[in-house]
């Protein structure tokens, strides 16, 4: 028999970022247990609940009982079991009686090869388990590998201790409508819950669940409480939507998992603030309504913030003026806290703060953030007269950038660090691109973050980024495994999606020679250039593979090391139009044989010198030199024009030539003088193929 089970277990209030997960694992680990054990069919279906003081998974279609199963059981080695005369030996009975079967004779038993020896083997059908036995095993299980935060210890009213996440109050465990007798933390399971806590009345908080397929329904009904994570979830972001109206509701995901992890029966209610406030940089009321209240903020179609709020209650009332004027009054002093920083902040320039970065140490063998701001002020100026850009502002971007970590704000809210610089540096009447620079240098904070907008932002966006990767590589403190505490791949993805997206004219070699300058007075300091340009090389192929270019077309660019990346996209483009041709496929594997040849020869490609046309014997080598010849000018020109789709198309006509010339020519003859002839050829041909990319690569 299969009926639907059901599993709950009623705690004290979960940890709410935790909740998700704790409901996730506590479901997979029952529904793995039993279906280990044999007690789900192949289209049981399981779904998981998490409420703030509960965790429960409902499954389908579980059996009974297990399947019987067919045993086969490995008793001894034949030459344990039996004696030099082939008489039962006593650790044959010994091993029998505790296998269970004492009465079994040697003729019950198989007798087969075990590997190199003989053993003897005895099968059996083993009964199925109840499943109240396989489900006790299975909860304790799933218990025991919750993902819990901090476990603490509480007394049981019998004065038992426990250990879990909470305190536990009951357990449901229904099979159908059949209670099971589970024990889980000392509690006995029963079929009944308790309901919502404010919106059921304390005399019918007691909630009778009276079927497993029932749960979800009863507990709406009857407990006012959505047991899915994912429905409360959704209800809250339509509500706010709804409430919203005309405005933007600002919720990211994070937020909206915390709060549906703290209410059984999400209402949203509006709630304003004073407009004053809004002279306060909107980041900060943003960032302080939703980090310490859990508040929803709202902007008008073109992101200015609104005067007016969403929150989230777990209390359903026509009347709810009480928890509007509530929330009003606790979001005042938070809002306040803000303006009082913002307005206290304004009255010292961040060029004055600077001499207190001295105080503050970036890393001790980097130095200070004063020492690093020089050496990123420096960095950004070099990197601003390659690009052409304004130097001056690069330089005044670059020593204003970690001015704003000094101040209240940033101080009280981290997460505002060159937000608050921008707004600062404008009211010190700083130009528009050093102002914007104080938050464009973070940029990319993330994938799909935005580049930095201006030329100022992008040289000293690149040289925050270098100097970190170059200072903390040399240190020793490169990325391992999973482990990343300084970002550097991140840094080294935002150095890349630069120069990729905003096709900037720099060489990796050149700006990372500028970033290791900066560093030639710190003490022990090892030029890792080298391995940050693998580093780099790395990241490039996943960002390229991202963009929906295949293994062999990346190595056929990124093979040849490329310097500069302002161009590898369109490198790519060809390849791949190029890899389309009829002729790739041919020519790529030719290339691939020239590459070794050349590689195998390279003392006498050196003094093989350019090609003798005296020296050419066969029609096809004849065809072939004449056919480089004609094509060079329109590769050169194609590749000149930057090209790259035109330069390899070109390519294509060569096939026929290249193919005879090695079906019909001997390139390694025993006359030097043409074997370093046809050498020279192959090495020109190689030259013009490989200009774009290494097509070799494209051969499979």
């Amino acid at each position: 028999m299969t009926q639907t089970l059901l599993i709950e277990l009623l705690t004290e209030e979960l940890p709410p970022k935790a909740l998700s997960k704790l409901g996730a694992a506590f479901a997979s680990g029952i529904v793995n247990g039993l279906k280990s054990r044999d007690f789900l069919e192949e289209d049981s279906v399981a779904t998981a609940y998490a409420t703030p003081r509960r965790l429960a998974v409902s499954i389908t279609r579980v059996r009974d009982v297990s399947p019987d199963k067919s045993i086969r059981e490995k008793v001894l080695p034949v030459t344990v079991a039996l004696d030099k005369e082939g008489k039962p030996t006593a650790p044959l009975a010994k091993k029998l009686a505790a296998l269970g079967f004492p009465d079994l004779q040697v003729g019950d038993l198989e007798r087969a090869q075990d590997g190199k020896a003989e053993s003897f083997f005895y099968t059996y059908t083993a009964p199925g388990s109840q499943l109240v036995t396989g489900l006790q095993a299975a909860l304790e299980d799933s218990v025991a590998k919750l993902p819990i935060p901090k476990v603490m210890s509480y007394q049981r009213p019998d004065g038992a201790t426990v250990q879990f996440v909470r305190p536990a109050h009951s357990v449901i465990a229904l099979f159908g409508d059949t209670v099971l007798p589970l024990t889980l933390l000392g509690l006995t399971a029963s079929n009944v819950t308790q309901g919502h806590r404010f919106l059921t009345a304390p005399g019918q908080r007691a909630v009778t669940v009276p079927h497993a397929d029932a749960y979800a329904d009863t507990l709406i009904d009857k407990a006012r409480v959505i047991p899915s994570f994912e429905a409360r979830k959704e209800q809250i972001r339509q509500e706010l939507l709804a409430k919203a109206g005309d405005d933007q509701v600002l919720m990211p995901e994070a937020l909206l998992e915390e709060v549906a992890s703290l209410v059984e029966w999400p209402v949203v209610y509006e709630c304003r603030f004073e407009d004053e406030f809004l002279a306060v940089p909107q980041e900060c009321l943003i960032l302080t309504m939703q980090t310490n209240q859990k508040y929803f903020a709202l902007t008008d179609s073109n992101g200015k913030l609104r005067s007016r709020f969403l929150i989230v209650s777990n209390i359903a009332t026509d009347t709810p003026q009480a928890i509007v004027g509530g929330n009003e009054r606790v979001v005042r002093p938070r809002l306040s806290d803000a303006k009082f920083f913002f307005e206290q902040d304004k009255k010292k320039t961040l060029e004055s703060r600077l001499p207190l970065l001295k105080n503050v140490v970036y890393h001790n063998k980097l130095g200070t953030q004063a020492e690093r701001s020089d050496r990123v002020t420096a960095l950004a100026t070099a990197i601003a007269k390659r690009l052409g850009a304004d130097a001056a502002l690069a330089e005044r971007g670059a020593r204003l950038s970690k001015a704003d970590l000094l101040t209240d704000m940033v101080g009280e809210f981290p997460e505002l660090q060159g937000i608050m610089g921008t707004y600062y540096a404008r009211h010190d009447g700083e130009n528009e691109e050093v102002a914007l620079a104080a938050s464009e240098h973070y940029q990319p904070r993330f994938a799909g973050d935005a580049l930095p907008s201006t030329q100022t932002g992008t040289a000293v966006a690149l040289a925050d980024k270098l100097e970190t990767l170059v200072g903390i590589w040399a240190i020793g403190l490169q990325p391992t495994g999973d482990k990343d505490p300084f970002a550097l791949r991140r840094h080294a993805l935002g150095v890349l999606r630069m120069l990729i997206e905003k096709r900037l004219p720099l060489a990796i070699s050149d700006i990372l020679a500028d970033a290791v300058a900066q560093f030639a007075s710190v003490a022990g300091f090892k030029d890792p250039t080298p391995e940050v340009t693998a580093f780099f090389m790395d990241r490039l192929r996943g960002i390229l593979r991202e963009r929906g270019f295949t293994p062999n077309e990346i190595e056929a660019v990124v093979a040849q090391n490329p310097d500069r990346l302002d161009d590898i996209v369109q490198r790519l483009e060809a390849v791949q139009a190029f890899a389309a041709l009829p002729e790739a496929a041919s020519l790529a594997a030719a290339n691939k044989r020239i590459t070794n040849i050349l590689k195998k020869n390279e003392e006498a490609l050196a003094q093989a010198g350019t090609v003798n046309p005296a020296l050419l014997q066969d029609v096809a080598e004849k065809n072939l030199a004449a056919a480089v010849t004609r094509v060079q000018p329109e590769v050169d020109a194609a590749f000149a024009g930057g090209d790259f789709t035109g330069t390899l198309m070109t390519l294509a006509q060569l096939r026929d030539d290249v193919d005879a010339f090695f079906n019909d020519v001997m390139v390694m003859a025993e006359d030097i003088a043409l074997r370093n002839n046809r050498l020279a050829l192959l090495s020109s041909l190689h030259g013009m193929m490989n200009r774009v990319a290494d097509i070799s690569k494209l051969a499979a």
